[in-house]
């Protein structure tokens, strides 16, 4: 038993969660369905809590409590949207690590398709929403984002890809070194390079609570994505400034 154990090789998957009690269960299960049907893996599932206020800190600690391969990280206080989920991302131990949220929107039985992807030699293998069962003027309005970033900024990045995938251990320990208090995934994936596979996917509606991605914080991830990696944002402000001044 123990020279198979080494033998197979450990993929990490990493579920950031805030205020997730009607959820977090089926996201462990069905993580779980999915590894029992492929045996020659290893699988550590690393739940990492944004400060929750309601049972989802006593929910994960229940299931630990009874999974050795469950990991439960408690921030304490919220970190946000970006810096949450890159801090667990850091913290796996595996092979590779998948990213699959807790909203169930990023559907669990796809791990198995990516780690086939994987095993065929990409280093990066993202899941792009193709089409999306969610209100169809967030996701144009999500399709214009990502075009004008790709647009304005230095970096391109995937369109359509909001974070479910699978990144080797390399890009892990890539990510690792660098020293960015505010990390955009996106954007550092973009920068690190590495061929990467493509798996399209339609994204489910959200089944049950609301989403805690509200407008304001989707504006301050779009733009921070942004003028993180333009300088022509700057350069507007700047042309602004002296137009103004010498008007007056």
């Amino acid at each position: 038993f123990i020279r198979t154990a080494k033998m197979q090789k450990l993929i990490s998957i990493v579920t950031p969660c805030f205020n997730e009690e009607e959820n977090v269960r089926e996201v462990y299960q069905q993580v779980k369905d999915v590894f029992a049907k492929i045996p020659d893996y290893r699988y550590e599932h690393i739940f990492i809590d944004n400060a929750s206020t309601d049972k989802t800190v006593l929910i994960l600690r229940e299931i630990a409590q009874n999974d050795f391969n469950v990991k439960v990280i408690i921030n304490s206080r919220n970190f946000g949207a970006a810096r949450s989920p890159y801090h667990a991302l850091l913290q796996s131990r595996g092979d590779a690590t998948i990213v699959v949220m807790a909203d169930l929107q990023d559907p669990p039985p796809m791990i198995k398709d990516l780690v086939k992807k994987w095993e065929e030699g990409h280093k990066l293998v993202l899941a792009v929403k193709e089409k999306s069962e969610e209100s169809s003027i967030m996701f144009a309005v999500r399709r214009f984002y990502y075009n004008l970033y790709n647009k304005v900024s230095n970096i391109q990045i995937v369109i359509n890809y909001c974070g479910f995938g699978l990144y080797d251990k390399i890009v892990i320990d890539i990510l690792r070194k660098l020293d960015d208090p505010y990390p955009d995934l996106r954007s550092l994936l973009g920068e690190i390079g590495f061929e990467r596979a493509i798996l399209p996917y339609v994204q489910p509606k959200r089944k049950r609570g609301k989403t805690k991605n509200n407008l304001y914080n989707l504006y301050d991830q779009a733009m921070h994505g942004i003028t993180s990696n333009s300088k022509i944002p700057l350069r507007l402000a700047s042309f602004m400034g002296f137009s103004i001044a010498a008007v007056s």
